[in-house]
């Protein structure tokens, strides 16, 4: 019944052309027993009547109407039938179009532990397979459901108006029926809903090659990724094949039932023939519509099949469809200010999945400082700055962006007012003066080459085939690690930020490079508070203040010198990376 209710809601808009359609469909129906009852006359009066031949010569006038009426009646059916038939199309692809973009835009305003939490390869199966599905069972099945309940509802009160006795002699086949296709539902529905399941899986692990094919080529692993997709194919075929080979199971009573309405028919219908309690002629109507019962029982299995496919569709869509983010983007249409960009984290701790990942942090950043953060791999580094911009939650203290908790603030504009040069670097599909202008589509050509340059990236753009207009593949392919972390350095900066987040970017260039990008960086001809995730010292050395966390924890902060005296896990960075100065320095200290 629920999903029923979501069906009805998602059809505002077209809900009088399905009814519609609805109505002709049972309209349609309905006049399949006309055709049998005009044929039923035309036998009693001018094939097997008493007065037959008499009939043949007096009433040809009428014979002929008869016929006419059989044609046109035939016609007027086609006719319902085809304009019905577009009226389900056209309701179902506008509910089809609307239902995704609703999908599309519910997935993209999803906070990140969503994203943690759901695959790519499921979430593209839901919104393809899923809605294709439910458009089809909206067009076809639901179509085929209500014309074959009208035409057996049909048939059942014209037989009866014919012979009470004969028409229960083919009900009685109703029940065992019935019978058989609710255990085979039964039977069905957990395996089409595994069958879902595996499906997404096959999906997944195909995204998932795909987007990883450069490093399946790296490693030589291409036999080991056909073998895996060929386990993920094979279990998806072997469950789609069970589903399948279920459905064989039934087939035969239910065929057996259907060609049962036969046999009773000639049994029964030529005793009461050879009785004369029915004509010939009603015999023959009998014979023509009896395909309006056996034919709807025959089918029943296959509408089954296609119910619960449609079910196990529907569930997944509305898991999506009614999914509600722990952080809600409300997009308030208000006047974006600029913050000033001072940040306090204020007894902070964070969990993920249980798992504490921050502990009791506690430290200012004022407008225009520069905080350089540095920690082992897993100390929470990322964690950390994923706060600021509100990407989670907090489970304990604040975070404050100028002295107001982030979590009180409009998401748009708060993120509005950070940069931020992730450490997975992701370019889209573009050019790449779409990709550095993609925070400001309209940001002039001059500006897109000033942020480039700041960004070291201006030198190569240029030598690429088309420049700035060179197209790069999806993730940016074609570009190497620096030149990516470059673009999306640029990207940050050019919408000039009053906070500017950089997550390890300078991990893949080289140190005339980073140099370079360093001396921008300082310079920049806008207001802007710093926050840069680094394991170089030569990246951290000129800052305002390092942090160096530790499980959690802020177990040093200083600047450079101060953090070098106290000669904790930021001096033995130092030495590690610099270990010929560190040589040096103990020479000097021993003279």
């Amino acid at each position: 019944m629920f999903q029923l209710k979501w069906l009805w809601q998602n059809l505002l808009g077209d809900r009088v052309r399905y009814i519609f359609a609805l109505c002709l469909s049972v309209v349609g129906s309905s006049l399949t027993i006309i055709n049998p009852y005009i044929g039923q006359r035309i036998v009693d009066t001018f094939i097997a009547g008493d007065n037959a031949a008499q009939n043949l010569t007096d009433e040809r006038a009428l014979l002929i109407g008869l016929c006419l009426g059989m044609i046109g009646f035939s016609l007027l059916r086609t006719g319902l039938a085809y304009f019905s038939t577009m009226l389900y199309e056209r309701a179902s692809q506008n509910m089809l179009f609307r239902v995704r973009i609703y999908l599309y835009n519910k997935i993209q305003n999803q906070d990140m532990k969503y994203y943690d939490h759901n695959r790519t390869g499921d979430l593209m199966t839901k919104m393809t397979g899923d809605l294709d599905m439910v458009r089809h069972s909206m067009a076809w099945i639901i179509k085929t459901v209500i014309e074959s309940l009208t035409v057996f509802a049909a048939a059942v009160v014209y037989f009866f108006f014919i012979d009470v006795g004969l028409t229960l002699w083919l009900l009685i086949l109703s029940p065992p029926i019935f019978i058989v296709a609710f255990i085979f539902a039964r039977r069905v529905r957990p395996m089409y809903t595994d069958l879902r399941e595996r499906l997404s899986q096959l999906n997944t692990a195909t995204q998932e090659n795909i987007a990883g094919n450069r490093v399946v080529k790296a490693f030589a692993r291409e036999e080991y990724e056909i073998r895996k997709f060929d386990e993920k194919n094979v279990n998806y075929s072997k469950a789609n094949k069970a589903a399948a080979m279920v459905w064989l199971d039934y087939f035969p009573y239910l065929e057996i039932f259907a060609q049962a309405f036969n046999v009773i028919l000639m049994l029964a219908g030529g005793l009461l023939v050879m009785n004369g309690r029915i004509t010939f002629g009603e015999f023959s109507a009998f014979s023509v519509l009896i395909w309006g019962l056996s034919n709807p029982m025959r089918n029943i299995g296959i509408i089954i099949n296609d119910f619960q496919r449609f079910f196990a569709s529907l569930h997944k869509i509305i898991e999506v469809y009614y999914a509600h983010p722990g952080i809600v983007n409300n997009h308030m249409a208000t006047i974006k200010r600029r913050y000033e960009g001072r940040i306090q984290f204020d007894q902070v701790s964070f969990k993920y999945d249980n798992a504490t990942v921050l502990d009791n942090i506690s430290f200012t950043v004022e407008p225009g400082e520069t905080i350089a953060i540095m920690g082992a791999t897993g100390s929470g580094k990322t964690s950390l700055i994923n706060l600021i911009p509100r990407f989670y939650d907090v489970a304990k203290g604040r975070v404050l962006v100028d002295g107001t908790d982030v979590r009180k603030l409009e998401l748009d504009e708060l993120r509005g007012n950070i940069g931020v040069a992730t450490q997975d670097v992701l370019l889209f599909s573009d050019t790449i003066d779409g990709n550095l202008a993609y925070g400001d589509p309209e940001m002039p050509e001059e500006d897109v080459m000033k942020f480039a340059k700041l960004a070291a990236a201006h030198d190569f753009i240029r030598k690429m085939p088309e420049g700035y207009d060179t197209i790069v593949g999806e993730r940016g392919v074609g570009l190497s690690g620096g030149q990516k972390q470059r673009i999306a350095l640029g990207r940050a900066m050019a919408v000039q930020p009053p906070i500017l987040i950089l997550d390890d970017t300078t991990s893949a260039v080289d140190l005339e490079t980073e140099a370079h990008i360093q001396k921008s960086l300082r310079e920049l001809e806008f207001s802007c508070t710093k926050i840069i995730i680094a394991q170089r010292v030569s990246t951290t050395a000129e800052a305002d203040r390092i942090l160096i966390l530790d499980n959690g924890r802020v177990i040093e902060e200083g600047t450079h010198a101060e953090l070098l005296a106290k000669r904790g896990y930021y001096y033995d960075v130092f030495m590690l990376q610099n270990e010929g100065i560190g040589r040096q320095v103990t020479a000097d200290g021993q003279k």
